[in-house]
Order: C-alpha cells, then sequence, then structure tokens
C-alpha cells in the first residue's frame, strides 16, 4: 500500500543508542512538514527476549517523535528496508554511520534507490547528510 503523504523514515537497529536517529528524523520531519516513520529490520531468530527491552524503549521514543515504530523481520534488510521507504513516500531516511563495508546495509540501501536523500547521525549526535543532486545537460 503507497502512502501520498510524504515522510521521513529513521532506520534503527535495537541499540539503545538509536533514540538519536530517531530524534534526528523527528525534527527534519518536522522542517519538510511531513510523517515519521522508524523501521527496524531484525533478523529473523528465535530469542527476541534479549533486546525487548530496547525495542520498548526505541518504540517509546517513536511515540514521543509522533511516529509509529514498524519492525519487519528480514534477513535482507536493505531490500526490506527500500520496500518500506518506497511505500511509505519517503524522502530521506536517517540512519547510523556507515560501517565502511562494501555490503553494508547503507551501500546496499544506496544500490537499491541511489535517488534518496540520506542522513547519518553519529554517536555523537552529529548530523551528515548525502542528498542527491542530478546534472542538468
Amino acid at each position: 500500500m503507497f502512502k501520498n503523504q510524504p515522510s521521513v523514515v529513521a532506520c534503527v537497529t535495537s541499540q539503545y543508542e538509536c533514540d538519536r536517529i530517531i530524534e534526528t528524523a523527528g525534527q527534519l520531519a518536522a522542517e519538510f512538514d511531513c510523517e515519521l516513520h522508524v523501521l527496524s529490520v531484525l533478523m529473523p531468530t528465535e530469542n527476541y527476549g534479549l533486546i525487548c527491552d530496547q525495542l520498548e524503549y526505541l518504540n517509546y521514543v517513536s511515540k514521543k517523535a509522533g511516529a509509529d515504530m514498524t519492525i519487519i523481520f528480514s534477513s535482507d534488510a536493505p531490500k526490506a528496508a527500500a520496500k518500506f521507504v518506497r511505500e511509505n513516500n519517503a524522502l530521506q531516511i536517517v540512519t547510523g554511520m556507515h560501517d565502511g563495508g562494501g555490503e553494508s546495509f547503507l551501500v546496499r540501501f544506496n544500490q537499491l534507490l541511489p535517488n534518496l536523500s540520506i542522513t547519518m547521525v553519529d554517536k555523537n549526535r552529529n548530523v551528515y547528510t548525502m542528498d542527491v543532486h542530478t546534472r542538468v545537460h
């Protein structure tokens, strides 16, 4: 189901520190006057008890920012996130920092949606944005 309302999507893992990503995405959504969505893609596993406190906390932070948190279970996080972003008409995603690997989430996500701006938030809450620029011939 595709939504027409533009949005900003915060892509988070199950770490408490991802609150910085949600808060930054909330600020961008307010600045762009659009919806905020929070997404966590988890590997299918049998023991979510180890991360339930973190997910509950991130859900609380999401609600405080005016967003629902969606959890998708998939072994292909970039593909699942790209589908969610397309369905929610995202103008931008907000994530943690790129880990430098060629097969990292951000590299693979960017290959799937190369025309989407990506904002990264480091552990010190510094914000870096990779805006999309198109050439005019």
